[in-house]
């Protein structure tokens, strides 16, 4: 309901826009760049692509050139939007990852909460602990029982350290406390090889790579990490469902836009009013969702308020987990 409404609200606000006016100026014409923290064909890069078309249009037509900057674990793509003048034309996919990189780099150049300013949340995705299909822990409950009785002794597989796949598997240890071992692979590819070749006992990964070993039998899902059941898998129950230790565990990985700090709020309410009503687009909410994506728009406030609260949370697994870079 609550991204029905802002939705709406975004539309309306859509329509007062000074770009509607012709007493009034538009956004400047020359290209926006959208700095993508991530390469090409995944995911976060498709979605990027999806939302930009829709958005340019609702902003009266400056094209929007993504600009793949993957690296560092964001922090390349950020330094370049942190440096850039706050004049609306150059744009960030901000995610957890930035909100990540504030405990886990202790040499940033940058504040992630100073040097930008949040303009709308555009997506979220769901992640979720699988198994081999051939695998003989067949529930999230089966899995906790074996963890408990063998202490330290079963593996879980994750990507890279510090990725949010890791981080939920840290986060779920100390909320259950589970003794067992996390093990990062630096692909999808790769620990889905490990799992199926019984290297690991399970594995978390976000959802959508996930879907199709699910739905080719390759792999079971034995829970989602978020707050609901995933649409993409109605039938497997969330972490708070499956033990009332973990009631409230809700970890999803996200997407946003941010600009420079400084930018115009008025620049910033027009783009987070164009950015919401690009996601009611009926078309653009239904091939996000095919990608694995939960549209969901919001307030620049809302955003903000967002990356405070993954800011402090993803500080304490890090120092729990003692995994800070230098």
């Amino acid at each position: 309901m609550m991204q029905r409404r802002q939705c709406s609200a975004a539309l309306l606000a859509l329509g007062a826009l000074p770009y509607t006016s012709a007493a009034q100026p538009r956004l400047p014409s020359r290209p926006i760049r959208l700095v993508v923290p991530f390469g090409p064909g995944g995911v976060a890069d498709l979605m990027v692509r999806i939302v930009s078309r829709t958005l340019s249009e609702m902003l009266g037509g400056p094209p929007i050139v993504v600009d793949n900057r993957p690296g560092a674990g964001g922090v390349l793509a950020a330094e370049q939007v942190a440096r850039a003048a706050p004049d609306g034309q150059v744009l960030l996919l901000m995610s957890n990852a930035n909100a990540v990189a504030e405990s886990l780099f202790a040499s940033l150049t940058y504040s992630t909460v100073r040097d930008f300013a949040p303009i709308s949340l555009l997506g979220r995705f769901d992640l979720a602990m699988v198994v081999a299909h051939t695998s003989p822990l067949l529930s999230f409950q089966g899995l906790l029982a074996q963890a408990r009785a063998r202490p330290g002794q079963l593996n879980i597989g994750t990507l890279y350290s510090g990725s949010t796949p890791h981080l939920a598997a840290e986060l779920l240890k100390s909320t259950l406390g589970l003794d067992v071992q996390l093990v990062p692979y630096n692909s999808s590819a790769a620990l889905f090889h490990a799992l199926r070749g019984q290297q690991v006992d399970a594995a978390v990964d976000m959802l959508a790579p996930v879907l199709a070993h699910v739905e080719g039998r390759l792999l079971r899902a034995l829970v989602v990490m978020g707050g609901r059941r995933a649409a993409a898998l109605p039938g497997v129950p969330t972490v708070s469902e499956s033990d009332a230790a973990a009631s409230g565990f809700d970890v999803t990985s996200w997407n946003g836009l941010a600009a420079p700090a400084n930018t115009a709020p008025a620049t910033i309410a027009r783009l987070s009013a164009a950015a919401n009503a690009a996601l009611a687009s009926a078309d653009v909410a239904q091939r996000l969702q095919r990608l694995g994506v939960v549209p969901e728009g919001s307030t620049p406030a809302e955003l903000a308020t967002l990356l405070q609260r993954d800011i402090q949370r993803w500080a304490g697994v890090i120092a729990r987990a003692g995994i800070a870079r230098p």
